[in-house]
């Protein structure tokens, strides 16, 4: 044990109280129009709500995760929230995953099984990974952040620091939107013993109308993602990256605001069709919200991006550790792999035809068979 032992303790007090403030939402005129253009549609707004409320498990989470090997690890003056799943196959791998905003731990949970036991669920015990599922700084379990500088680099620091801790002097690493960029930058920060990547963004490589080759149906794809983004997607992010405290008072307040501004990405960014649960279960939704509310890090989550954009370096360094890229159609961006060979180490491209940004909860089968491929040469 590298931290102190965990467990997650929801009181009762905690439950009364999110439940009596869902029942007293004082909700908002309807939108103008009846789809998910102006945010979320006041009746679906108010459905989950009061399902949340009156339906889904509010212990979900406790029963989830303690159940399992969990830890606060001093890391750079902040106790980080890690789970720690150890393989019962002596030739197994280490492996970092890394999530991102808004989403959680929860996006991996349904793969430690098949990742850390593969014989377990039908896979090949040659393919077994040691899980490492540390939490972001600023998000969930690992707390709010007090002062500035949280950034991917520096997060990527810790990452080494954690590993090498755990004794794991040889190991692999995936993530997905901001933990992309965090997987990325560990593949710079500690190269001598990082063996490969998987990321399933590098948003850096998109392409623009000026610098696509619009003859590749690829590239289209890419600047038309980029130009949806930009159009109708961004303002949660432009909120963010300039004043996270401006939205912390309302997210931290209310719960149906807390859900409207997480549950809007889901519908957006997943290959979804009229709700996210035609992309990612319910309750897994759920509960992924329900760690920004018990942990009030809607602030400090959204600090990242104020922190993050303002020391963002990957551009203009090359990563030496081989990269393996998995793209889902539906995402929020479509990188192009001759850009992406700019700065990264690319020796694996696949292209998905379904799922979008949380491809781990929205086709965890498609995303455990790409890790598993990737990562055998490096055995």
């Amino acid at each position: 044990m590298v931290g102190e032992p965990f467990e997650v303790q929801i009181s009762d007090a905690e439950i009364d109280d999110l439940r009596a403030r869902l029942r007293a939402t004082r909700w908002p005129e309807p939108a103008t129009v009846d789809d998910w253009s102006q945010g979320m549609p006041l009746a679906y707004a108010q459905e989950l709500a009061g399902y949340w409320a009156d339906s889904y498990d509010m212990r979900r989470v406790e029963r989830e995760l303690n159940g399992r090997d969990q830890s606060i690890v001093q890391l750079d003056g902040l106790g980080i929230h890690v789970l720690h799943a150890r393989s019962p196959h002596r030739r197994a791998l280490p492996l970092v995953l890394t999530h991102g905003w808004p989403g959680s731990i929860v996006e991996y949970l349904d793969l430690i099984g098949p990742l850390t036991d593969p014989a377990a669920h039908g896979g090949d015990p040659a393919d077994a990974f040691h899980v490492v599922l540390p939490s972001i700084p600023g998000y969930g379990l690992s707390g709010v952040t007090g002062e500035t500088g949280w950034e991917a680099a520096r997060v990527a620091r810790a990452w080494a620091e954690l590993m090498r801790r755990l004794g794991y002097d040889r190991y692999l690493a995936h993530g997905g939107d901001w933990g992309s960029a965090i997987t990325r930058e560990l593949g710079l920060a500690d190269a001598e013993h990082v063996a490969a990547l998987h990321v399933l963004q590098i948003f850096s490589a998109a392409v623009t109308p000026d610098t696509a080759n619009l003859d590749d149906p690829e590239e289209r794809r890419s600047v038309e993602a980029g130009r949806r983004y930009r159009g109708e997607l961004s303002g949660y992010s432009t909120l963010q990256m300039t004043r996270p405290q401006l939205i912390s008072y309302a997210l931290t307040d209310s719960p149906v605001g807390q859900l409207a501004w997480i549950v809007d990405a889901f519908q957006h960014w997943t290959d979804s069709t009229d709700t996210p649960e035609s992309a990612v279960d319910r309750d897994a939704m759920l509960t992924n919200v329900m760690l920004y509310w018990l942990t009030g890090t809607a602030g400090s989550s959204a600090r990242y991006y104020y922190d993050g954009f303002r020391n963002f370096r990957q551009a203009g360094r090359v990563g030496t550790v081989p990269t393996a890229v998995a793209v889902f159609p539906r995402d929020i961006s479509v990188p192009i792999r001759r850009v992406a060979e700019r700065s990264d180490n690319i020796v694996r491209w696949t292209t998905f035809d379904r799922g979008g940004h949380f491809a781990s909860l929205e086709e965890p089968d498609l995303v455990l068979a790409d890790l598993r491929e990737t990562f055998r040469p490096y055995r």
